[in-house]
């Protein structure tokens, strides 16, 4: 897949309504599903990589560091 993020996750929304419709046949609810999962893994992994590449700025001992998001918590 080469599509942005937003295109992808607008897709996988739209095929949740449509899963939600009763009057969507077995067949078709199946062929979405599978492509839905196509796509929320797509998305996942989008996600996943730009986590990576988020910084946060923390004060440590009166400098400014900056460390991986996810190594520490923010104190509101």
């Amino acid at each position: 897949m080469s599509e942005s993020y937003e295109s992808a996750f607008e897709k996988l929304e739209n095929i949740i309504s449509d899963l939600e419709d009763e009057n969507i046949s077995l067949e078709e609810s199946i062929e979405k599903y599978e492509e839905g999962i196509k796509l929320y893994k797509y998305c996942n992994d989008i996600l996943k990589e730009y986590e990576g590449k988020v910084k946060v700025l923390v004060e440590q001992d009166e400098e400014l560091v900056q460390k991986d998001f996810l190594e520490g918590e923010l104190d509101g």
